[in-house]
């Protein structure tokens, strides 16, 4: 992740809505919590194909996911600095509360 993606203007995106109220606003998937950055996640980094997706989230079908995917793409800058910033945020939180296993394991 981290290129420039190519963004049309005015593409609809029927299946991706927000709401502040549910996964504190970022894009998911309409009608339920899976995240945008979510399938993006599976699709880029974990090498899964939108039918992979599907079968791992038996509640999505095809055309949700390709919608997901095709948001992504348009909105990959905004969507890319906030997984990096949840991702610097789990960093500070594990520096500030370690694991009592890893701490009891000497794996601190």
């Amino acid at each position: 992740m981290g290129q420039q993606a190519l963004k049309q203007p005015g593409t609809n995106h029927p299946f991706v809505t927000r709401n502040e109220d549910v996964c504190n606003g970022s894009p998911i998937i309409e009608g339920t919590r899976t995240r945008v950055i979510d399938i993006a996640i599976e699709y880029e980094i974990l090498g899964h194909s939108p039918d992979e997706i599907i079968d791992h989230h038996p509640h999505l079908n095809l055309s949700q996911v390709h919608d997901a995917l095709s948001y992504y793409y348009e909105n990959r800058t905004e969507l890319d600095n906030s997984l990096d910033r949840d991702r610097e945020l789990l960093r500070d939180l594990i520096k500030k509360f370690p694991s009592k296993m890893a701490q009891a394991y000497g794996q601190n």
